[in-house]
């Protein structure tokens, strides 16, 4: 019976690869024997700079490591390893307690683990087996996590299907806005740019433009569709929009970045602007730069009522309005993209005509 168990330990220890690093070839040829015995799948290297570049080439799950060698000791050697590998498991041998490395270098290092050397390896074979069982777990864990994010990412994408959908509705209720999104998403996108917006929050604002109207799906389609004025009651229907796709998008963590934007691309920075009549700095940043974008698209957009405005009554609006509708400073630097780069913003209206 206990022979059947040993068999089985050994097959499950072959999935395991360990490297050991001595500059004593004795002593390498002895570990070496010791565990293809206890079925390791087991290298063994005599030169340090070798086996840093057998690590940096091939996976290995355990280093067993000499301190004291030529032509560099093994914390050197740790040192070289942690730069590109901070996985795997070390063993540090030494020929004598007293010259072990300091608890603060083991510590810096993460080495997981150190004892004497001897004629026999029973402390060693311990340690072996207790950083396997904890390489096993690691490797269950990361698994674990794996599905768990897969899962996960299946979740937001059917998500983000669910509001891409409810986008397209929104603008199969109101043409106006048929292309109005695509539009607003990329021109905040140029205006992050210019300013120089991280990455992340340009994707933030890319995510946010395409989405800033998605609320208006709780809007009554009269009132899109109207071609006249609006009611003060009309208008305050409209009115609601930021706030209802602000709740649309609440209840997924993926959008969490880009609820500020849908939430206040309608703030003013004198204060003015809606829902929360937030003023200046206490204005998100990115749904000031959406507001910006926001307002060129639907002064350059024609309405039932109205013809697009000129490029030229749409720069003296922004002059206009910087600083009571719009951050003065994000407002000149979308005045000098109109004023010198305005092919930019062509290639993107003649793309979502």
């Amino acid at each position: 019976m206990r022979k059947g168990l040993q068999n089985i330990e050994n097959k499950e220890n072959t999935n395991y690869k360990i490297i050991a690093v001595d500059d004593e070839q004795g002593i390498i040829d002895s570990l070496s024997i010791f565990l293809k015995r206890s079925g390791y799948n087991f290298i063994g290297v005599t030169n340090p700079q070798e086996a840093i570049e057998k690590v940096k080439n091939e996976h290995f799950d355990l280093m067993i490591l000499d301190f004291i060698m030529t032509p560099f000791h093994g914390d050197q050697v740790v040192e070289e390893i942690r730069k590109f590998d901070k996985e795997l498991y070390i063993l540090l041998l030494t020929g004598h307690k007293d010259l072990a490395p300091p608890l603060d270098t083991i510590r810096r290092l993460d080495i997981q683990g150190y004892c004497e050397k001897s004629d026999k390896f029973d402390q060693l074979l311990l340690l072996i087996e207790s950083g396997i069982k904890s390489i096993a777990q690691m490797k269950e864990i990361t698994k674990i996590n794996t599905e768990l994010k897969n899962t996960y990412d299946l979740l937001e994408k059917a998500y983000l299907e669910s509001i891409e959908t409810l986008r397209y509705t929104v603008e199969a209720k109101d043409t106006y806005t048929r292309g109005h999104s695509d539009r607003v998403s990329e021109l905040s996108v140029l205006l992050g740019k210019k300013v120089g917006l991280s990455e992340e929050e340009i994707k933030s604002l890319q995510i946010g433009g395409l989405f800033h109207d998605i609320g208006k799906i709780g809007v009554p389609d009269v009132i899109l569709q109207k071609n006249t004025k609006l009611t003060d009651s009309e208008y305050s229907e409209i009115k609601n929009h930021p706030s209802i796709g602000a709740h649309i998008l609440s209840t997924a963590t993926i959008f969490k970045d880009i609820i500020p934007i849908v939430k206040h691309h309608h703030e003013k920075y004198d204060g003015t602007g809606y829902p929360g009549m937030l003023k200046g700095n206490d204005i998100p940043y990115l749904a000031r730069i959406t507001a910006i974008a926001d307002s060129f698209d639907a002064m350059t957009s024609r309405r039932t009522y109205r013809d697009s405005l000129s490029i030229d009554i749409v720069i003296s609006e922004f002059e206009k309005y910087k600083g009571t509708q719009f951050d003065p400073e994000l407002t000149d630097a979308f005045l000098d993209i109109l004023k010198n780069h305005f092919d930019q913003i062509e290639q993107i209206q003649e793309k979502y005509k």
